[in-house]
Protein backbone atom coordinates (compact mmCIF):
# COMPACT_ATOMS: atom_id res chain seq x y z
CA UNK A 1 0.00 0.00 0.00
CA UNK A 2 1.11 3.82 -0.68
CA UNK A 3 1.27 6.09 1.94
CA UNK A 4 1.73 9.04 0.11
CA UNK A 5 -1.43 8.66 -1.65
CA UNK A 6 -3.24 7.92 1.20
CA UNK A 7 -1.89 10.58 3.46
CA UNK A 8 -1.91 13.74 0.39
CA UNK A 9 -2.37 12.12 -3.47
CA UNK A 10 1.39 12.98 -4.02
CA UNK A 11 2.46 9.88 -5.26
CA UNK A 12 0.53 7.19 -7.98
CA UNK A 13 -2.38 5.75 -6.86
CA UNK A 14 -2.61 1.95 -5.39
CA UNK A 15 -4.92 0.07 -8.70
CA UNK A 16 -6.61 -1.74 -5.70
CA UNK A 17 -7.48 1.22 -3.35
CA UNK A 18 -8.49 2.91 -6.42
CA UNK A 19 -10.92 0.22 -7.22
CA UNK A 20 -12.20 0.35 -3.65
CA UNK A 21 -12.62 3.67 -3.58
CA UNK A 22 -14.86 3.37 -6.64
CA UNK A 23 -16.70 1.22 -4.82
CA UNK A 24 -17.03 3.14 -1.62
CA UNK A 25 -17.40 6.45 -3.12
CA UNK A 26 -21.44 6.81 -2.60
CA UNK A 27 -20.55 6.08 1.47
CA UNK A 28 -17.93 8.96 1.30
CA UNK A 29 -18.06 11.92 4.01
CA UNK A 30 -18.70 15.24 2.69
CA UNK A 31 -17.28 18.35 4.13
CA UNK A 32 -20.43 20.35 5.68
CA UNK A 33 -20.23 23.96 5.00
CA UNK A 34 -19.80 24.85 8.30
CA UNK A 35 -16.87 23.21 8.87
CA UNK A 36 -15.26 24.97 5.54
CA UNK A 37 -11.72 26.39 6.48
CA UNK A 38 -10.83 23.82 9.83
CA UNK A 39 -8.04 22.14 9.69
CA UNK A 40 -7.55 19.17 7.76
CA UNK A 41 -8.58 15.74 9.50
CA UNK A 42 -5.53 14.33 11.71
CA UNK A 43 -3.18 11.42 10.70
CA UNK A 44 -4.55 9.04 12.64
CA UNK A 45 -8.33 10.26 11.13
CA UNK A 46 -6.76 9.45 7.90
CA UNK A 47 -5.37 6.28 8.24
CA UNK A 48 -8.33 4.83 10.21
CA UNK A 49 -10.11 5.46 7.19
CA UNK A 50 -7.23 3.80 4.93
CA UNK A 51 -7.72 0.90 7.45
CA UNK A 52 -11.60 0.74 6.94
CA UNK A 53 -11.05 0.54 3.39
CA UNK A 54 -8.60 -2.39 3.21
CA UNK A 55 -11.11 -3.98 6.08
CA UNK A 56 -14.18 -3.35 3.86
CA UNK A 57 -12.08 -4.26 0.37
CA UNK A 58 -10.87 -7.89 2.00
CA UNK A 59 -14.24 -8.96 2.96
CA UNK A 60 -15.95 -8.02 -0.50
CA UNK A 61 -12.52 -10.31 -1.86
CA UNK A 62 -13.35 -13.15 0.11
CA UNK A 63 -17.12 -13.56 -0.60
CA UNK A 64 -15.90 -12.99 -3.87
CA UNK A 65 -14.12 -16.51 -4.48
CA UNK A 66 -15.65 -19.63 -5.12
CA UNK A 67 -14.59 -22.72 -4.21
CA UNK A 68 -12.20 -24.77 -6.69
CA UNK A 69 -14.46 -26.61 -9.36
CA UNK A 70 -14.47 -30.51 -8.57
CA UNK A 71 -13.02 -32.68 -11.64
CA UNK A 72 -13.83 -36.23 -12.66
CA UNK A 73 -11.10 -38.16 -10.88
CA UNK A 74 -11.63 -39.48 -7.38
CA UNK A 75 -9.16 -41.34 -5.05
CA UNK A 76 -9.74 -45.17 -5.42
CA UNK A 77 -7.05 -46.18 -3.19
CA UNK A 78 -3.86 -44.68 -1.05
CA UNK A 79 -0.81 -46.59 -0.15
CA UNK A 80 1.08 -44.67 2.34
CA UNK A 81 1.79 -41.31 2.91
CA UNK A 82 -0.42 -38.87 0.66
CA UNK A 83 -1.93 -35.23 0.42
CA UNK A 84 -4.59 -33.67 -1.66
CA UNK A 85 -4.04 -29.91 -1.66
CA UNK A 86 -3.12 -29.43 2.65
CA UNK A 87 -5.56 -32.43 3.32
CA UNK A 88 -4.21 -36.12 4.23
CA UNK A 89 -5.73 -37.90 1.10
CA UNK A 90 -8.73 -40.53 1.74
CA UNK A 91 -10.52 -42.91 -0.63
CA UNK A 92 -13.70 -40.96 -1.84
CA UNK A 93 -11.98 -37.54 -1.76
CA UNK A 94 -12.50 -35.49 -5.22
CA UNK A 95 -9.58 -34.19 -6.91
CA UNK A 96 -10.25 -30.19 -7.22
CA UNK A 97 -9.55 -27.61 -10.00
CA UNK A 98 -5.98 -26.26 -8.92
CA UNK A 99 -5.08 -28.69 -6.43
CA UNK A 100 -2.00 -30.40 -5.96
CA UNK A 101 -1.82 -34.14 -5.39
CA UNK A 102 1.81 -35.08 -3.63
CA UNK A 103 2.77 -38.64 -2.79
CA UNK A 104 5.97 -39.69 -0.13
CA UNK A 105 8.42 -42.00 -0.55
CA UNK A 106 6.78 -45.55 -0.19
CA UNK A 107 3.66 -44.07 -1.06
CA UNK A 108 1.27 -44.22 -4.17
CA UNK A 109 -2.41 -42.73 -4.84
CA UNK A 110 -5.05 -43.89 -7.63
CA UNK A 111 -6.93 -41.79 -8.83
CA UNK A 112 -10.36 -42.79 -11.10
CA UNK A 113 -12.98 -41.20 -12.82
CA UNK A 114 -15.94 -43.59 -14.59
CA UNK A 115 -15.75 -41.93 -17.80
CA UNK A 116 -12.29 -41.49 -18.40
CA UNK A 117 -10.24 -44.26 -17.09
CA UNK A 118 -7.70 -44.40 -14.02
CA UNK A 119 -4.19 -42.59 -13.13
CA UNK A 120 -2.04 -44.51 -10.64
CA UNK A 121 0.80 -41.49 -9.15
CA UNK A 122 3.85 -43.38 -7.89
CA UNK A 123 6.32 -42.82 -4.85
CA UNK A 124 7.44 -38.86 -4.66
CA UNK A 125 5.41 -37.14 -7.73
CA UNK A 126 3.84 -34.24 -7.70
CA UNK A 127 0.55 -33.64 -10.47
CA UNK A 128 -2.05 -30.86 -10.16
CA UNK A 129 -5.16 -30.62 -11.68
CA UNK A 130 -5.38 -28.24 -14.68
CA UNK A 131 -9.14 -28.74 -15.14
CA UNK A 132 -11.10 -31.19 -16.48
CA UNK A 133 -9.32 -34.26 -17.49
CA UNK A 134 -6.28 -32.01 -17.59
CA UNK A 135 -3.60 -32.79 -15.08
CA UNK A 136 0.46 -31.35 -14.85
CA UNK A 137 3.02 -33.75 -13.66
CA UNK A 138 5.56 -31.49 -12.11
CA UNK A 139 7.64 -34.60 -11.26
CA UNK A 140 7.82 -38.32 -10.40
CA UNK A 141 5.59 -41.07 -12.04
CA UNK A 142 2.28 -41.37 -13.91
CA UNK A 143 0.87 -44.78 -15.21
CA UNK A 144 -2.37 -44.17 -17.48
CA UNK A 145 -5.03 -46.32 -18.56
CA UNK A 146 -7.23 -44.83 -20.22
CA UNK A 147 -10.68 -46.12 -21.61
CA UNK A 148 -12.13 -42.46 -23.00
CA UNK A 149 -11.94 -41.34 -26.30
CA UNK A 150 -9.01 -40.17 -27.86
CA UNK A 151 -7.82 -36.57 -26.92
CA UNK A 152 -10.10 -36.16 -23.87
CA UNK A 153 -6.87 -37.24 -21.51
CA UNK A 154 -3.88 -34.66 -21.73
CA UNK A 155 -0.73 -34.93 -19.50
CA UNK A 156 1.08 -31.58 -19.32
CA UNK A 157 4.88 -31.57 -18.19
CA UNK A 158 7.82 -29.10 -17.98
CA UNK A 159 9.18 -30.26 -21.19
CA UNK A 160 6.12 -31.54 -22.99
CA UNK A 161 2.55 -32.26 -23.86
CA UNK A 162 1.23 -35.91 -23.92
CA UNK A 163 -1.89 -36.33 -25.31
CA UNK A 164 -4.00 -39.67 -25.04
CA UNK A 165 -5.31 -41.35 -28.77
CA UNK A 166 -7.06 -44.29 -27.17
CA UNK A 167 -3.88 -45.88 -25.15
CA UNK A 168 -2.19 -47.03 -21.35
CA UNK A 169 1.34 -45.16 -21.06
CA UNK A 170 3.79 -44.84 -18.09
CA UNK A 171 5.39 -41.35 -17.91
CA UNK A 172 8.58 -40.54 -15.82
CA UNK A 173 9.53 -36.66 -15.08
CA UNK A 174 12.63 -35.72 -12.92
CA UNK A 175 13.65 -32.92 -10.75
CA UNK A 176 15.12 -31.29 -13.42
CA UNK A 177 11.93 -31.33 -15.52
CA UNK A 178 13.00 -34.01 -18.44
CA UNK A 179 11.27 -37.27 -18.94
CA UNK A 180 10.50 -40.32 -20.49
CA UNK A 181 7.31 -42.12 -21.79
CA UNK A 182 6.85 -45.45 -22.59
CA UNK A 183 3.69 -46.81 -24.78
CA UNK A 184 1.97 -50.34 -23.80
CA UNK A 185 -1.26 -49.73 -25.33
CA UNK A 186 -2.36 -47.68 -28.04
CA UNK A 187 -0.96 -44.71 -29.22
CA UNK A 188 0.03 -41.27 -27.42
CA UNK A 189 1.31 -37.73 -29.28
CA UNK A 190 4.03 -36.25 -27.80
CA UNK A 191 4.06 -31.91 -28.36
CA UNK A 192 6.21 -28.90 -27.35
CA UNK A 193 5.95 -26.21 -29.71
CA UNK A 194 6.39 -27.39 -33.67
CA UNK A 195 8.26 -30.42 -31.99
CA UNK A 196 6.03 -33.19 -32.03
CA UNK A 197 6.13 -37.21 -31.96
CA UNK A 198 3.81 -40.16 -32.02
CA UNK A 199 4.44 -42.98 -30.01
CA UNK A 200 2.60 -46.33 -30.47
CA UNK A 201 2.78 -49.40 -28.43
CA UNK A 202 5.82 -51.01 -27.72
CA UNK A 203 7.67 -47.63 -28.04
CA UNK A 204 9.26 -45.17 -25.96
CA UNK A 205 10.14 -41.29 -25.95
CA UNK A 206 12.61 -39.16 -24.07
CA UNK A 207 11.42 -35.70 -23.96
CA UNK A 208 13.95 -32.62 -22.35
CA UNK A 209 12.90 -29.17 -21.08
CA UNK A 210 13.19 -26.71 -23.50
CA UNK A 211 13.88 -29.03 -26.60
CA UNK A 212 10.53 -31.07 -26.04
CA UNK A 213 10.07 -34.58 -27.67
CA UNK A 214 12.87 -36.49 -29.04
CA UNK A 215 12.70 -39.62 -31.54
CA UNK A 216 10.72 -42.14 -30.66
CA UNK A 217 11.97 -45.76 -30.20
CA UNK A 218 10.49 -49.01 -30.41
CA UNK A 219 11.94 -50.85 -26.83
CA UNK A 220 13.30 -53.71 -28.73
CA UNK A 221 15.69 -51.85 -31.21
CA UNK A 222 19.55 -52.84 -30.79
CA UNK A 223 21.04 -51.01 -28.46
CA UNK A 224 23.66 -49.32 -30.66
CA UNK A 225 19.93 -47.60 -31.94
CA UNK A 226 19.00 -46.73 -28.17
CA UNK A 227 22.98 -45.55 -27.31
CA UNK A 228 23.12 -43.65 -30.59
CA UNK A 229 19.82 -41.75 -30.20
CA UNK A 230 20.67 -40.52 -26.90
CA UNK A 231 23.67 -38.98 -27.86
CA UNK A 232 21.89 -37.24 -30.81
CA UNK A 233 19.54 -36.07 -28.60
CA UNK A 234 21.92 -33.91 -26.39
CA UNK A 235 23.41 -32.37 -29.99
CA UNK A 236 26.37 -34.93 -31.18
CA UNK A 237 25.47 -35.15 -35.15
CA UNK A 238 27.93 -37.83 -35.47
CA UNK A 239 25.68 -40.06 -33.91
CA UNK A 240 23.32 -40.28 -36.80
CA UNK A 241 25.67 -42.94 -38.85
CA UNK A 242 24.98 -45.26 -35.75
CA UNK A 243 21.51 -44.78 -35.89
CA UNK A 244 20.76 -45.11 -39.62
CA UNK A 245 22.95 -48.34 -39.56
CA UNK A 246 21.85 -50.07 -36.95
CA UNK A 247 18.16 -49.33 -37.99
CA UNK A 248 15.89 -52.58 -38.77
CA UNK A 249 13.00 -52.47 -41.07
CA UNK A 250 10.79 -51.63 -38.00
CA UNK A 251 12.38 -49.24 -36.91
CA UNK A 252 11.36 -46.94 -40.15
CA UNK A 253 9.27 -44.99 -36.82
CA UNK A 254 12.32 -44.00 -35.81
CA UNK A 255 13.41 -42.48 -39.56
CA UNK A 256 10.31 -40.81 -40.39
CA UNK A 257 10.36 -38.79 -37.15
CA UNK A 258 14.28 -37.95 -38.64
CA UNK A 259 12.91 -36.78 -42.12
CA UNK A 260 11.10 -33.75 -40.54
CA UNK A 261 14.48 -32.76 -37.58
CA UNK A 262 17.73 -31.50 -38.15
CA UNK A 263 19.91 -30.11 -40.96
CA UNK A 264 19.15 -30.64 -44.46
CA UNK A 265 22.04 -32.89 -44.80
CA UNK A 266 20.88 -35.25 -41.94
CA UNK A 267 17.31 -35.68 -43.30
CA UNK A 268 18.98 -36.65 -46.54
CA UNK A 269 21.14 -39.09 -45.17
CA UNK A 270 17.77 -40.54 -42.98
CA UNK A 271 15.39 -40.53 -46.20
CA UNK A 272 18.19 -42.37 -47.93
CA UNK A 273 17.94 -44.90 -45.19
CA UNK A 274 14.32 -44.90 -45.32
CA UNK A 275 14.07 -45.61 -48.85
CA UNK A 276 16.18 -48.56 -48.83
CA UNK A 277 13.87 -50.05 -45.67
CA UNK A 278 10.54 -49.03 -46.87
CA UNK A 279 8.37 -49.47 -50.19
CA UNK A 280 7.85 -46.07 -50.99
CA UNK A 281 5.41 -44.75 -53.99
CA UNK A 282 7.31 -43.70 -57.16
CA UNK A 283 5.76 -40.00 -56.40
CA UNK A 284 7.81 -39.86 -53.57
CA UNK A 285 10.86 -37.73 -54.45
CA UNK A 286 14.32 -37.09 -51.77
CA UNK A 287 13.75 -33.26 -53.15
CA UNK A 288 9.72 -33.32 -51.99
CA UNK A 289 10.93 -34.94 -48.40
CA UNK A 290 14.35 -32.55 -48.40
CA UNK A 291 11.59 -29.35 -48.55
CA UNK A 292 9.19 -31.08 -46.05
CA UNK A 293 6.06 -31.21 -48.48
CA UNK A 294 3.40 -32.24 -46.06
CA UNK A 295 1.69 -34.51 -48.81
CA UNK A 296 5.11 -36.65 -49.39
CA UNK A 297 5.81 -37.39 -45.34
CA UNK A 298 2.18 -38.10 -45.12
CA UNK A 299 2.93 -41.08 -47.74
CA UNK A 300 5.90 -41.60 -45.85
CA UNK A 301 4.08 -42.47 -42.74
CA UNK A 302 1.86 -44.75 -44.87
CA UNK A 303 4.57 -46.94 -46.09
CA UNK A 304 5.33 -48.03 -42.04
CA UNK A 305 1.75 -49.57 -42.01
CA UNK A 306 1.14 -48.74 -38.86
CA UNK A 307 -1.67 -46.42 -38.78
CA UNK A 308 -3.28 -44.26 -42.15
CA UNK A 309 -2.31 -40.63 -42.13
CA UNK A 310 -5.67 -39.47 -41.76
CA UNK A 311 -5.92 -41.17 -38.26
CA UNK A 312 -3.13 -39.59 -36.54
CA UNK A 313 -3.27 -36.09 -38.33
CA UNK A 314 -7.28 -35.80 -38.04
CA UNK A 315 -6.46 -36.11 -34.15
CA UNK A 316 -4.08 -33.37 -34.33
CA UNK A 317 -5.95 -30.91 -35.95
CA UNK A 318 -8.03 -30.95 -33.08
CA UNK A 319 -5.62 -31.08 -29.64
CA UNK A 320 -3.09 -28.40 -31.49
Amino acid sequence: MNEDYLWDRSSPPDPEIERLERTLAPLRYRVRPELTGHARPTRRLVWAAAAAIVLVGTSIWQFSIRPSAVTPWQVASVDGAAQLGASRASVSMALRVGQWVRTGAGSQLTLQADELGKVDIGPESEMRAAGGSRVMLNRGQLHAFIWAPPREFVVDTPSARAVDLGCEYTLNVDQSGNGLLRVSMGWVAFRFGDNESFIPAGAACVTRKQQGPGIPYFEDAPIELRQALRRLGIGDRSALGAVLASARPKDGLTLWHLLTRGPEDDRAAAFDRFRQLESLPAEVTRESVLRRDPGMINKCWDALDLENTQWWRGWEREWK
